[in-house]
């Protein structure tokens, strides 16, 4: 958190690329109507020079009015011209801004959320989710300040200070040197709260992240709280990361808001000085020089007018460098939350090199495969090689593991020379401690995460060489946290496949055992589920999530932990379901609950990532060996 930031201009140089490619055209656009309202704005000075001069020269002259109006109306009229078209150019500029302003943060958040789709699982694993949603709320809305409000101050004032900075030079040198000057000064103020202000926006960008993740992982833990009376240190933690945010907050705006004062009495002070170098000037008859007198097209003395005109200048001039200024806090903010932002868009995607690919199957009964749009219930893997030609293999659920070696941190291994031959059809279940190694297996089969050193083959081909989202299509897996979406029973059911019919969706609630409590439902299959279906019970959710994983009808199926939250009657109901979803599948089976796994061809007993004993329930008995002490000692228990 600490040490000294600086704004990143990159940051902000990558905003406005991106500005320029999303709109191309309604920027400049846009850009040029700003150009235009604010050299508008700096016709006045001009304007009240000439006709302070004129109105001067009439009066010394006894020019009688009709004439001098004849010469400062039609100045006035031009004025009133500008004036005009500079107030359609902000109209067309503000309608602008706001389309391009909230389209441009439509695009970054679709860009973001498309981007975490293709992210790796090690990322989530590593994030917490309520900082992940900062991105999407904190930080996108400091691009909205940026883009609406800083980025055409910035061009409007900027353009004001130069096209005022020149008028200044045609009119006075001596004067202008005396702005210049006092410019320096404030720039150099603002150097220094603004660095000091760009760092502790940093920090409060961070601040509200964590503030954020907490108060998140406290309201989806707020049973876990209340049932083990940790209120009062959930509050202090929460007044530990909140007073962090609020002093953060504090000396990061305190920089900001102390620059607007500083600035605008710089302004007054040079203002003053404007007044009595001037009249100097002007009593004194000295000698102007500047550009109009360069080009011999003004008087080498200064007059009133001139100097009229440059007390409005100065103050338009140091007004507009204030509104530069105070867009500091915005532009810290803006590059803190762009930062962050881009950080995430710039995450590497998971890699995928599989060329192997998921299809739907015609097999003959000389078993010849071929490849059909319609579903047949079979399914082959689509093989292309270098010499252009394609072969198709049966997926079977033939899965297995071979001397595999994996550490999700380096220098900490979690799985040791780790093999296991799941044959087409076979039920292989995991057993052992927390921590074994068991879901850490599963994870390996559907390639969340890579092997370190190993094989891993499906049907015989290395799962490397699977593009990952056929690899995962050809798995159906329940987990043992229950994930249900906003929507119907229905829609969380299609979820497995999205272009299941209904029948379907109800064919598979029942297989699950599902259907006789959906159908007691208030709406039945159309009951709204929100808030991860907080409405229904840890083991209804649980069948749902079965029955979603039935819907898609995978040849290999992976259940962890499917039904530790059922209670034993309801287990009961869904063992049967399941042995229905389970037959004639390559099935993976990771329990505690060893009464469920005592049907299975297979039982791997892991210990610290290593398989120490397997066979079927009967053999593992007889060994009287870690398998028996784990059942016989579950039992005891019961």
């Amino acid at each position: 958190m600490g040490g000294k930031r600086k704004l990143d201009f990159r940051m902000l140089g990558r905003v406005v690329k991106m500005l320029f490619r999303y709109y191309p055209r309604m920027v400049p656009i846009s850009v040029a109507c700003i150009f235009f309202s604010a050299i508008t704005a700096t016709i006045p000075a001009i304007f009240l020079e000439k006709v302070t001069t004129a109105i001067g020269v009439a009066y010394q002259n006894h020019t009688p009015w009709d004439v001098a109006k004849g010469e400062i109306m039609p100045k006035v009229f031009v004025l009133l011209a500008f004036y005009v078209l500079a107030l359609i150019a902000v109209a067309l500029e503000t309608q602008l801004a706001a389309f391009i302003t909230q389209g441009f943060l439509s695009k970054m958040r679709k860009s973001m959320f498309n981007g975490m789709q293709n992210l790796p699982i090690r990322f989530f694993d590593s994030n917490r989710h309520g900082d992940i949603m900062s991105y999407y709320t904190n930080d996108i809305d400091t691009l909205r300040q940026l883009i609406g409000q800083s980025f055409p101050t910035l061009i409007r004032a900027g353009t004001i200070v130069v096209s005022v900075f020149l008028i200044m030079l045609w009119y006075s040198l001596w004067l202008t040197l005396i702005v210049l000057a006092g410019v320096i000064l404030m720039f150099l103020v603002s150097g220094k709260l603004g660095g000091g202000s760009a760092k502790f926006f940093m920090r409060q960008q961070k601040s509200f992240a964590a503030e954020e993740g907490y108060v998140q992982e406290m309201m989806n833990g707020q049973k876990v709280v209340k049932v083990f009376n940790h209120e009062e240190q959930a509050m202090k933690n929460f007044d530990r990361l909140n007073e962090e945010l609020c002093q953060n907050a504090y000396r990061a705006h305190s920089y900001a808001n102390m620059l607007g004062p500083i600035i605008m009495n710089i302004g007054n002070i040079l203002y003053v000085v404007i007044v009595m170098v001037g009249c100097l000037l002007l009593v004194g008859k000295a000698f102007n020089p500047s550009i109009g007198v360069l080009f011999g097209v003004a008087e080498p003395v200064i007059g009133v007018g001139i100097v009229v005109a440059f007390l409005s200048m100065t103050k338009q001039f140091t007004g507009n460098i204030n509104q530069v200024t105070q867009q500091i806090n915005s532009i810290a903010m803006a590059m803190a939350g762009a930062n962050r932002i881009f950080s995430l868009i710039d995450q590497q995607p998971e890699a995928d090199e599989g060329y192997v690919t998921l299809v739907n199957a015609e097999i003959a009964d000389d078993g010849t495969i071929r490849e059909t749009e319609t579903h047949t219930g079979k399914w082959a893997w689509k093989h292309p090689h270098e010499d252009g030609t394609v072969t198709y293999t049966e997926v079977k659920g033939d899965v297995r593991l071979t001397d595999v070696d994996f550490a999700y941190e380096e220098g900490k291994p979690v799985l040791h020379n780790v093999s296991v031959f799941a044959e087409p059809g076979q039920k292989v279940a995991f057993v052992g401690a927390t921590g074994a190694g068991k879901t850490t297996i599963t994870n390996l089969i559907n390639r969340f995460y890579d092997i370190a050193e190993g094989k891993i083959r499906y049907d015989g081909i290395n799962i490397n060489k699977i593009r990952k989202s056929d690899l995962r299509r050809s798995l159906g897996i329940v987990l043992q946290e229950t994930n249900l979406f906003t929507g119907s029973v229905m829609d969380n059911i299609r979820y497995g496949k999205l272009d299941a019919t209904d029948e379907e969706c109800v064919a598979a609630a029942k297989l699950a055992g599902a259907d006789d409590f959906i159908t007691r439902l208030p709406q039945g299959y159309d009951t709204e589920l929100t808030n991860n279906g907080a409405n229904l019970s840890q083991g209804q959710r649980q069948l749902i999530a079965i029955a979603r994983a039935a819907v898609a009808d995978p040849p290999v199926m992976i259940l962890d932990e499917a039904t530790s939250s059922i209670d034993t009657r309801t287990e009961a109901i869904v063992q049967r379901g399941m042995d229905a979803l389970m037959r004639g599948r390559t099935v993976f089976v990771i329990a505690h609950r060893l009464s469920t796994v005592r049907n299975s061809d297979v039982i791997m007993v892991l210990d610290h990532g290593r398989i120490i004993e397997r066979g079927n329930h009967e053999k593992l008995l007889a060994q009287k060996g870690q398998y028996y002490q784990l059942y016989t000692g579950a039992f005891e228990l019961e």
